[in-house]
């Protein structure tokens, strides 16, 4: 297997803050080589950036001010994104001072913010749009008795909403961490989560505290969770390359952990039988394991690294989405590891998967903006895409199938109607019809908390 390692080179955040503010950003076509004029120069990573070795040695390199990567080293000229990162047409670059930029070629202007996807004309719109976090929203979960929608964001809370996108109580603090994934337990009493720290909280969600002290033992940011079908153990992946297993009860790990191979872990899903789990990572391989650890079949097909997974109902099939510019869903066969259906037309990462309950549909979110949704006997995709104002982290589906919810960068939560977005009465949805509105306020929407998400960068 691969040497699994996840180390920090370059933390410039610890080291200086920038020289000073730029009023504008450098002119349009003035994007070619300069020297930097940060502190250091070219010698040294611009302000609040840092890089780690990866897969195979090699270096990436992220902006902890728009928590975005590159495989380029940030340098006055250098092209920073990769193909389906940004809108068709832009470009990213970083400034002689240190700050990120954009260039749009569509326009011939440059942009401090990071361009967003003209909204096609008559394009659907949510139902509603929940506000009140402050920075990226990672990923979403539900508690189908009450239905509530919970949500994590990198502002360090964790949140409750009700249906109507009223806040419920007040945020949990997450001591000004920000959280990352989460992972709700079977009878829906308590939720754990991920957090930049590299350590793990379990929250009661009653009385939403924290529960015992946060679990240690990840030495990199937790990218992936998710909680056993039978309530039992919880699993976690980390950018340190390894899987660990944990008690619920006692917050401590019940079995060796196991080193993946994949570098960075970003995806864990247990069975639905409970009887094995799978993993995804950087090195573009699924692993199958046993409930003992033990590695039963690597699953190979993607050209890029698997950021998020998905199981069928029948415990038969897996549903694996990845990296740019592979871009693709895939669907394997369990018993053998065959591919059996490839899934085009997203334009960047498939950062979430989420199968509908009736398991006729999947649904897909990606860092291209958008949601698609996917007819499992014809293996195309339905219904105009559904389209948000920046990348997208996680999505979920009610219990009924009825209504999708999706969140990302903009920190907002959307709601959909299944039934319009596969085609049908679409004249309520546009702009916001009040019948729709009223119908989505009265309806019981519930939640389940099956899918996979991956932070962006």
């Amino acid at each position: 297997m691969l040497t699994v390692q996840r180390e920090v080179i370059s933390d410039s955040h610890t080291l200086r803050a920038p020289l000073t503010s730029e009023e504008d950003p450098p002119p349009y076509g003035a994007q070619h080589r300069l020297h930097a004029l940060w502190e250091g120069g070219n010698e040294t990573l611009p302000p609040l950036w840092q890089e780690f070795k990866v897969l195979d040695d090699k270096t990436r390199y992220v902006d902890n001010t728009l928590y975005m990567g590159s495989w380029n080293r940030p340098l006055p000229g250098v092209r920073l994104d990769q193909h389906g990162d940004l809108v068709p047409g832009c470009e990213w670059h970083i400034s002689p001072l240190g700050r990120s930029y954009f260039a749009n070629h569509n326009n011939r202007t440059t942009s401090w913010k990071k361009p967003k996807l003209e909204r096609p004309a008559g394009s659907l719109t949510p139902h509603r749009i929940i506000e009140g976090h402050s920075g990226c929203i990672w990923d979403l979960a539900s508690l189908s008795a009450d239905c509530h929608i919970m949500s994590t964001s990198i502002d360090g809370s964790i949140r409750q909403w009700t249906r109507d996108g009223e806040p419920i109580g007040k945020p949990w603090d997450s001591n000004g961490e920000a959280v990352g994934l989460m992972a709700v337990s079977p009878d829906q009493t308590m939720v754990v989560n991920g957090n930049a720290d590299y350590r793990i909280r379990l929250w009661n969600i009653k009385e939403g505290s924290m529960v015992g002290n946060p679990w240690e033992g990840h030495i990199a940011v937790v990218r992936c969770l998710d909680w056993s079908p039978n309530g039992l153990e919880i699993v976690s992946g980390s950018e340190d390359g390894t899987v660990r297993r944990w008690n619920p009860d006692t917050g401590r790990q019940i079995v060796p952990t196991i080193e993946t191979g994949h570098s960075w872990v970003f995806a864990v899903k247990y069975s639905p039988q409970n009887d094995k789990f799978v993993s995804g990572g950087m090195d573009k391989i699924i692993r199958v394991w046993s409930k003992d650890g033990e590695m039963l079949m690597e699953i190979k097909g993607h050209c890029e690294s698997v950021k998020s997974l998905c199981w069928s109902n029948d415990n038969a099939h897996i549903f694996s989405g990845s990296g740019s510019p592979d871009c693709t869903i895939r669907k394997w066969r369990l018993i053998d590891g065959m591919e059996l259906v490839v899934l085009r037309g997203h334009t960047s990462i498939v950062t979430s998967l989420c199968l509908c309950p009736n398991a006729c549909h999947l649904v897909s979110a990606s860092r291209d903006c958008s949601i698609r949704i996917w007819d499992l006997k014809t293996n195309q995709s339905v219904g105009n895409p559904l389209l948000h104002d920046d990348e997208l982290c996680a999505l979920a589906m009610s219990a009924d199938g009825k209504y999708i919810a999706t969140a990302g960068s903009d920190a907002k939560i959307y709601l959909w109607s299944f039934d319009v977005a596969l085609g049908g009465d679409r004249a309520a949805s546009v702009h916001g019809g009040s019948a729709e509105d009223e119908q989505l306020k009265a309806s019981h929407i519930c939640f389940p908390s099956h899918c996979t998400v991956s932070l962006l960068y």
